[in-house]
C-alpha cells in the first residue's frame, strides 16, 4: 500500500491507496489415483535382451510415467488402461525385485491455486531371475 500526501491551502491530508483485489489461495485436491492390474511380461531371466513392458490397469493419464525402481521412464500412452515402456537390456543385467508404479501428474490450478495433486499407484513387483 502506498500513502502520498497532499497539501491543499496549508493543509496537509493523507491519502492511501490500495494495489486493490485480495485473492485467497485454493489449495490443490487429491488426483486420479492409477492403479496396475499387470505387467507384461512380469519376469525376465538377467542378462537377457531389451524388450518392451506393457503395464495393464486402470486411470492412466494421458502423461502418466511408468517408475521403474522409483525411476521415471520414457512413456508411452496407449490408453487410460494401458501404457508401455522400453526396459534396456542394462535395467535387467542382476536378479531381484523391481518395483513398477504408474505417476499420474498433477495439474496446475491457475492464479489462485486449485489443481490436482499428482497421484502414484500402488507397486507390483517385476521379477529378474
Amino acid at each position: 500500500m502506498k500513502t502520498v500526501s497532499i497539501i491543499l491551502l496549508g493543509t496537509l491530508f493523507a491519502v492511501s491507496l490500495g494495489c486493490g483485489y485480495n485473492a485467497k489461495q485454493t489449495p490443490a485436491t487429491a488426483g486420479t489415483m492409477p492403479a496396475i492390474s499387470q505387467l507384461s511380461p512380469n519376469t525376465t531371466n538377467a542378462g537377457d535382451p531389451a524388450f518392451t513392458m506393457t503395464i495393464n490397469g486402470d486411470h492412466f493419464a494421458s502423461k502418466a510415467v511408468v517408475n521403474w525402481n522409483g525411476t521415471g521412464q520414457a512413456t508411452t500412452f496407449v490408453s487410460s488402461g494401458q501404457l508401455t515402456i522400453a526396459v534396456p537390456a542394462s535395467a535387467v543385467t542382476t536378479a531381484g525385485t523391481v518395483k513398477v508404479t504408474v505417476t499420474n501428474p498433477g495439474t496446475s490450478g491457475g492464479m489462485y491455486g486449485g489443481g490436482t495433486l499428482p497421484e502414484t499407484s500402488t507397486s507390483v513387483d517385476f521379477t529378474i531371475n
